[in-house]
């Protein structure tokens, strides 16, 4: 059976916008595709750092310092709906990486600490 068979039903659209999404992803130079990848592994990275090392020394503890990740994420995501219209450059596509990284790895670890 060819792709160009498939019924369009809602789950065969939803698949194809994520492989579109996907591709969008892995298009470009090899320049833009490492510095992707880079970005969202630091991203984990400085969430693994800040949650294990930073927290002790935050000011306020847990509550403050979560209160201040998501508020600063809030304003990256707010920013970058009013500024970038159409497709991202390069520089969001990277701040949106070091977002998800850093929200990735603050969720794992709250799932490793069971809160």
């Amino acid at each position: 059976m060819s792709p160009t068979s498939l019924q369009r039903t809602r789950f065969q659209r939803l698949s194809a916008a994520l492989g579109d999404l996907l591709a969008g992803q892995l298009r470009g130079s090899w320049r833009h595709r490492s510095a992707v990848l880079l970005a969202l592994l630091l991203g984990f990275y400085a969430g693994g750092n800040l949650t294990s090392y930073v927290l002790p020394l935050f000011p306020g503890g847990r509550p403050a310092m979560v209160l201040a990740v998501v508020l600063l994420l809030e304003l990256v995501v707010r920013l970058r709906g009013r500024l970038v219209q159409e497709q991202p450059g390069i520089g969001w596509r990277v701040i949106d990486n070091l977002r998800m990284g850093l929200v990735y790895a603050v969720a794992l670890e709250a799932y490793k600490l069971g809160t």
